[in-house]
């Protein structure tokens, strides 16, 4: 194991931090640190962080507790990009667990799961066909589920909901995590035009889940209805 100064002093290249309203999951409402790393795997259809790819700069991780500490923040989450990309992140995320706070960790589930410190709260990202990344899908990841962690689908239509209410049916998922969360896209726009995905009604999706009395959670971004869905740090 290596020396507590040695730790303190690795870096992460992180693209932004802020506090603000948890906008998604169980936790939507709460206050929030967020620590959003720079990098990414995956290229989703429906990515609205494509900024955090690439831009970023290295910072220290006691640079990133003084940061938590000093937002007077108990709920902190790592974010991205894909934030288990870079490995440090284990080394993080065991330090803030320790420090007492409540650790989310929102992941795209192409990544192995295990290094998470046994209190941290694993937000999987299951990639739909839609995303265009549903053969990324790490699906060891689901036999490590912790009651305490909860499941995402991002669904861009009617065939992404079938494939993820499929899913859910053949691993029993609302079984094996506090919860499971259908999450319809968000358009992506640019001025008025959108760009890319056109996004999912919320209503329709609202009925197919009642239709079918799937046991979810349906969820919106709501970050986006507070504020400008473009708007960056919050």
């Amino acid at each position: 194991m290596e020396p507590a100064h040695d730790i303190l002093t690795s870096t992460l290249r992180i693209n932004e931090t802020f506090f603000s309203i948890q906008g998604e999951s169980t936790w939507a409402g709460c206050p929030c640190f967020f620590v959003r790393l720079t990098g990414c795997p995956l290229r989703c259809h429906y990515c609205d962080t494509e900024y955090a790819f690439r831009e970023g700069a290295p910072r220290t991780l006691q640079m990133i507790l003084d940061e938590v500490r000093a937002s007077g923040a108990t709920l902190v989450q790592l974010t991205g990009g894909e934030p288990l990309a870079q490995k440090r992140a284990f080394d993080l995320i065991a330090l803030l667990c320790d420090a007492g706070y409540t650790v989310l960790i929102e992941t795209s589930g192409s990544i192995d799961i295990r290094p998470c410190h046994p209190q941290a709260i694993r937000i999987l990202d299951i990639k739909t066909p839609g995303s265009g990344e549903v053969e990324r899908n790490r699906w060891e990841n689901l036999d490590d589920l912790r009651p305490h962690d909860e499941i995402k689908f991002v669904l861009v239509d009617r065939a992404d909901y079938e494939w993820a209410r499929a899913c859910i049916r053949e691993h029993h998922l609302e079984t094996r995590c506090r919860a499971v969360l259908l999450s319809p896209a968000f358009a992506q726009k640019k001025g008025l035009e959108i760009q890319g995905c056109p996004g999912l009604d919320p209503r329709a999706l609202a009925e197919w889940i009642l239709e079918d009395r799937l046991p979810v959670r349906q969820q919106t971004q709501l970050h986006k209805l507070i504020w400008d869905p473009g708007m960056r740090g919050v």
